[in-house]
């Protein structure tokens, strides 16, 4: 095995920082109101329907993403096709997972919704690392696919939430730093930019339910919004793997003197 190379050493350093972070920092408590979302309609039928339905457009991505996966066959590399695999995977998840939780919101179902949040997380974080060397992504998202669920049992049997805060905050400002950092030959060209600046207004408007609420006339909340703002997070990822597979249909329609 290669030696690390000084960027997987510099991200192994800050993988290790935030490791420590989540093990040695003070414990923090979840908000006691975190399950009072603001619009608590039960809509045909559906309690808090708006907050259930919301989490479609994430299956909807991911079943575009796995089309495109499918169709791209070996144009990607292993370890950055698995990661986009568990990515996808991870946003089906989260639609079941987060319905499941917003149609009674409590700690057991919050557990299931978390957990599918961090299959995605995994998958995606791993492929911005990918940026750095294939191992580097592959390491890095398996270690967020096994610590995902530890720092999620962490909350549920002591309620200390700094563990998953701790993976969740310091996984996007890893994401950031590697978003600015050079790209091997290879590298899946998302455009991470936008990935972090919707994530960024997810949080937002997920911060600002109840305010969204009034502002909307009680016509959508916060956290719906966030919904729908988290599942477009994903799409430049889904853009790529559609670049990337219109590049090879190119490539294959030219003639043989000119391929």
């Amino acid at each position: 095995m290669h030696p690390p190379q000084p960027s997987e050493s510099r991200l192994l350093a800050a993988v290790a920082g935030v490791l420590l972070i989540a093990v040695f920092g003070p414990p923090v408590a979840q908000p006691a109101d975190y399950h009072a979302f603001a619009d608590a309609h039960t809509r045909w039928g559906v309690p808090h329907a708006f907050d259930v339905l919301s989490n479609l457009p994430f299956a909807l991505v991911a079943m575009v993403g796995m089309r495109r996966l499918w169709r791209l066959g070996d144009a990607l590399d292993p370890v950055q096709r698995a990661l986009a695999w568990l990515a996808c995977v991870g946003l089906v998840l989260t639609t079941v997972g987060s319905a499941w939780y917003h149609l009674r919101p409590d700690d057991a179902g919050l557990v299931v919704d978390r957990g599918a949040i961090s299959v995605a997380f995994a998958g995606i974080v791993g492929l911005v690392a990918c940026r750095i060397s294939a191992r580097a992504g592959a390491s890095l998202g398996l270690a967020l696919l096994a610590a995902g669920p530890v720092a999620v049992a962490v909350w549920f049997l002591t309620g200390n939430l700094l563990p998953w805060a701790a993976l969740q905050g310091g996984g996007m400002v890893l994401l950031v730093v590697m978003c600015f950092s050079k790209a091997v030959p290879g590298a899946l060209p998302v455009r991470w930019g936008l990935v972090i600046a919707a994530y960024a207004v997810a949080k937002l408007l997920e911060a600002a339910d109840h305010g969204v609420w009034q502002l909307t006339g009680e016509g959508a909340s916060g956290h719906t919004l966030k919904h729908l703002v988290a599942a477009a997070a994903a799409w430049p990822l889904v853009g790529a793997l559609g670049r990337l597979q219109a590049r090879g249909q190119n490539r294959s329609a030219l003639p043989p003197q000119a391929a």
